[in-house]
């Protein structure tokens, strides 16, 4: 789904922090950064990976994300445990702008609460056009 120009699966669900998730079929999650982070960070120049094993929770600061333009927080979209991260970005993070919702995913999540946290996370058209929407105007006020 294009919104605005950024590129949104549908079939995803999004954080207010601009990271994604997917549910896969074992019950696991994937976690990424949207396209609206990648357009908006530019370059993608480190990232700090969490730590497998780890538990996290929904709206957690688990690790750092550095762009040509800033740094700033990877916060976890679901609670529970961290089951793998993407070590690919150790060597090439740029892969978060090259492939944002493919081979730049970050971690996989084996979550403790997901359907009662998906419904904290936008999905739909209706509500990602609103989330788009609400992201480009907080952009363009400088917030």
């Amino acid at each position: 789904m294009d919104i605005q120009g950024y590129n949104i699966p549908e079939d995803l669900y999004y954080h207010d922090e601009n990271s994604w998730v997917r549910v896969e079929q074992d019950g696991t999650v994937t976690v990424g950064m949207d396209d609206f982070y990648q357009k908006q960070a530019g370059d993608t120049t480190y990232i700090d990976l969490p730590f497998e094993g780890d538990e996290v929770s929904q709206g957690e600061t688990c690790g750092k994300i550095q762009s040509s333009k800033w740094v700033g927080k990877l916060v976890s979209p679901i609670s529970g445990e961290i089951t793998e991260v993407n070590s690919e970005l150790e060597n090439d993070c740029r892969l978060i702008n090259k492939d944002s919702y493919g081979a730049g995913w970050i971690m996989k999540i084996k979550p403790s609460n997901l359907e009662e946290e998906l419904k904290n996370l936008a999905h739909g058209p209706d509500a990602l056009k609103k989330f788009i929407d609400g992201h480009v105007k907080k952009a363009q006020s400088g917030g």
